[in-house]
């Protein structure tokens, strides 16, 4: 039987719901620029708040597996489109009951990370949701 790797898009129906609901005026699947190493830098969803962009990707982990060792590149590639200008804030939504380093991610990571990392937030989705749905992102 073939492994599902499209459980992400769950994640991100969640997300969208709870932007809708924030009342955030947002794109889907944006191309911010160029990530590190090269290529487009897509992200799930671009919010746009009076000028004010605020970028969002989300992970997935429904089992243990290799999403975590997506998590510091893409939190680089935020950094980076940060300091770019590409983007003024991030969010790295975190998904699913499979993350080992969730902890991690969250607190250790962004003192690993110079740049703007400050202006990128590692976030469990039930967390994210909560903001999003009190238009407080």
């Amino acid at each position: 039987m073939a492994r599902k790797t499209g459980t992400g898009r769950v994640m991100e129906l969640n997300i969208k719901e709870a932007l809708k609901f924030g009342g955030y005026d947002f794109s889907e699947q944006t191309n911010i620029g160029e990530r590190l190493g090269g290529g487009k830098h897509l992200i799930d969803f671009l919010v746009n708040q009076s000028g004010f962009k605020i970028g969002i990707s989300s992970k997935w982990q429904q089992v243990r597996g290799t999403a975590e060792q997506k998590v510091p590149f893409e939190y680089m590639c935020l950094a980076r489109a940060i300091e770019k200008s590409h983007i003024d804030k991030a969010y790295l939504v975190l998904g699913g009951p499979g993350w080992t380093k969730g902890e991690f991610f969250q607190e250790e990571l962004p003192d690993l990370v110079d740049a703007e990392s400050e202006k990128v937030s590692v976030i469990k989705l039930e967390d994210f949701i909560a903001l999003a749905n009190q238009s407080s992102i």
